[in-house]
C-alpha cells in the first residue's frame, strides 16, 4: 500500500458540526471550544458560517466568535460565506478563508440554496473575485459528490464539470463531500479517476460523512490515490436532516487514529483533540458517537 508521509486534517466541527446541533451553545462556550482546537496542532479550523442568521441560528454569532477567539498565526481560521452580503461580514471581522458551497445535484442545490446550479455561478463569481480582491484565499464546497437524497446516484462527470467551472473561476481548493455519506470505495475511486487527470491532487479534499460507517474505508482509498487534505469534525459532529441515524461528518480522533496507526504524519495530537472531544461532549450535555469517544467512556467506566 502506498501512502502519503503526511496529511492535513481541516477541522470543520464549529461550523459543519455546530450547525446541525439543535441546543444553542453560548459564544462563549464556543469561544473556549474553539481556542482548545488551537491548542491540538491543527493547521486549519472552520469556525463558523455567515449564512443568514434565520437559516442558522447556531451560528449567528459568527463575528463575535472571531472577534474573541485567541488566534494563533500557523492556523488558518476560515467560515462559509454564502453571498457578498455575507463576505463584507466575513471581511470585517478578518476571515483568513472564504469558503463557498453548492451541489452537484441539480436538487439538492435548489433545496439547499434555493437556486439552480446555473443560478448559483454568478452568486459565488461574484465572491470569489471580492474575496480574492481582499487578498483571501477561497475553499469551495461541492456536495452530493457521490449520490443525492432526491436523484440518487451523480456521476463523477457532472462533479468533474462543476469542478471545472469553480477552479476558473479560482478557488483555491476544492473539498469533495459524501454529503449524506453512502459512499464506499469504489465509488470514490471512480470519482477520483475522472477529477485527477485535470485537477492537480493538492487542490482536492475529501469530505466524508459516516452515516453508514464507510468514511475510514473511503479515506484509505483516498489516501492511495495520492489525496493528502481530509475534513473532519471532532466527536463525528454534523449529522444529515436527509438521513435518518446519520452520525455526521468522520470523527477526527477516529481518523487521528487511523492514520497514526498507518504511520501517516498529521502533526496533530491524539489525546489533545479526546480532550477536546470531552469538552465539546461536556458543552453539548450529550455522548459523542466516535469509536474514540465510546473506548474512552468504557475505559472510564472500567476504573470504576
Amino acid at each position: 500500500m502506498r501512502l502519503p508521509k503526511k496529511v492535513t486534517i481541516k477541522e470543520v466541527g464549529p461550523r459543519d458540526g455546530l450547525q446541525n446541533e439543535k441546543k444553542i451553545i453560548s459564544t462563549a462556550e464556543k469561544i473556549a471550544w474553539i481556542d482548545s482546537l488551537s491548542e491540538i496542532g491543527l493547521s486549519y479550523i472552520e469556525v463558523s458560517s455567515f449564512v443568514h442568521p434565520k437559516w442558522i441560528p447556531q451560528l449567528a454569532d459568527a463575528e463575535e466568535v472571531l472577534k474573541k477567539i485567541k488566534r494563533k498565526h500557523d492556523i488558518t481560521y476560515a467560515a462559509l460565506v454564502p453571498n457578498l452580503k455575507g463576505l463584507e461580514r466575513a471581511l470585517k471581522v478578518n476571515i483568513d478563508e472564504v469558503n463557498i458551497f453548492m451541489s452537484a445535484s441539480e436538487s439538492h442545490n435548489r433545496n439547499n440554496i434555493n437556486k439552480s446550479i446555473e443560478e448559483t455561478y454568478p452568486v459565488l463569481e461574484e465572491v470569489i473575485k471580492e474575496a480574492k480582491g481582499a487578498g483571501k484565499t477561497v475553499r469551495g464546497y461541492v456536495s452530493t459528490v457521490i449520490a443525492c437524497p432526491y436523484e440518487g446516484s451523480i456521476s463523477p462527470e457532472q462533479v468533474k464539470k462543476i469542478a471545472d467551472r469553480l477552479f476558473t473561476m479560482g478557488i483555491d481548493e476544492l473539498s469533495l463531500g459524501d454529503t449524506i455519506g453512502v459512499g464506499v470505495p469504489n465509488q470514490v475511486e471512480r470519482l477520483l479517476e475522472e477529477l485527477l487527470p485535470y485537477f492537480a491532487v493538492d487542490k482536492l479534499a475529501m469530505h466524508f460523512h459516516d452515516t453508514r460507517g464507510t468514511a475510514l474505508a473511503n479515506i484509505v482509498k483516498s489516501l492511495e490515490m495520492g489525496v493528502t487534505i481530509f475534513d473532519s469534525a471532532i466527536g463525528g459532529l454534523g449529522g444529515c436532516p436527509y438521513a435518518k441515524g446519520a452520525s455526521g461528518n468522520v470523527a477526527t480522533e477516529d481518523l487521528l487514529y487511523l492514520l497514526q496507526q498507518m504511520g501517516v504524519e498529521t502533526g496533530v495530537d491524539f489525546h489533545e483533540a479526546l480532550r477536546s472531544a470531552q469538552l465539546i461532549e461536556n458543552i453539548l450535555g450529550k455522548e459523542l458517537k466516535s469509536r474514540q469517544m465510546e473506548i474512552l467512556r468504557a475505559e472510564g467506566e472500567g476504573e470504576n
